[in-house]
């Protein structure tokens, strides 16, 4: 299983050198496993790895953690979505009144976009997800968990020929208690980050901007380190950066983290362009 970061951040960070080493794309990941290709939203990254895709691919897979714009605004530039020989399946959460087609089409029509979700050239397939209920892309095992951020959203665990990963880039566990980690089987979204080989997670904050944010979805670093702890995984990407975090702030504040206290896991500080190989899959 190969997973390659296309964006990392919350929302768009300004253009500059001190966003160039971490990136200022929003949130879109990219997992090739089982000759299956899975887009982790689509976040304007998307665009970036649309023009990296082989044009005889075949089928595409793009799942939606929610409908946030930072984590939809780039799927309208999505190249494989005007390629009529490409199937491109999109996954993601209803509202309790809206499919998921429905909530799309609202982005994917004028004014907000000059092109239908109906005009696409691919053949376009929408699949609405139900949290707790397992589904499969070819070999791929794919489950699914509400988390904590406004609105419907979505957890993803990714399993595949032994090798496993979740993605949580909008998750707050602890909302706003100072030790959520004492009932372990009541942490949110522990479950599907129980042992992984490769965990992301959210931490857009620091620990002193945190108390401000409170309810805003997202979650600390020092936060996002505990939970990893507690789920015992064996590496965890800390995602979803701050927009005003600068490349020196964030090497900061995981310096801070890093020298302050012992990891039962090995930590990488999510940058565009970065490439994990996970044995197995």
């Amino acid at each position: 299983m190969n997973v390659t970061l296309w964006g990392t951040r919350g929302s768009l960070a300004a253009p500059g050198p001190e966003t160039m080493r971490y990136g200022g794309n929003t949130s879109c990941v990219e997992v090739r496993a089982a000759g299956r290709l899975l887009v982790l939203d689509a976040g304007t990254g998307i665009r970036r790895l649309g023009d990296t895709i082989e044009r005889d691919v075949g089928r595409v897979d793009v799942l939606l953690t929610h409908l946030h714009m930072d984590h939809i605004q780039g799927l309208g530039f999505f190249e494989p979505l005007f390629w009529p020989d490409c199937e491109v399946h999109v996954w993601g959460p209803s509202s309790t009144t809206m499919s998921l087609h429905d909530r799309l089409t609202r982005y994917l029509s004028p004014p907000l976009f000059p092109v239908r979700l109906r005009d696409l050239a691919c053949n376009l397939q929408l699949h609405d997800v139900v949290p707790l209920r397992s589904f499969s892309i070819g070999e791929v095992e794919i489950q699914t968990r509400l988390v904590c951020h406004p609105g419907p959203t979505v957890g993803y665990r990714i399993e595949c020929g032994g090798a496993s990963m979740t993605y949580l880039p909008d998750h707050e566990p602890a909302l706003g208690a100072e030790d959520y980690l004492g009932e372990h089987d009541w942490i949110p979204g522990i479950d599907l980050a129980e042992g992984v080989d490769l965990l992301i997670h959210d931490a857009q904050w620091s620990a002193e901007e945190y108390p401000r944010y409170v309810g805003w979805g997202h979650s600390s670093l020092p936060q996002a380190l505990d939970f990893a702890a507690a789920a015992g995984v064996k590496k965890l990407i800390p995602f979803h950066h701050d927009p005003t975090h600068s490349d020196e702030m964030l090497d900061r504040l995981f310096d801070e983290q890093e020298g302050s206290r012992e990891l039962p896991f090995e930590l990488v500080r999510a940058a565009e362009g970065a490439v994990f190989r996970l044995p197995g899959g």
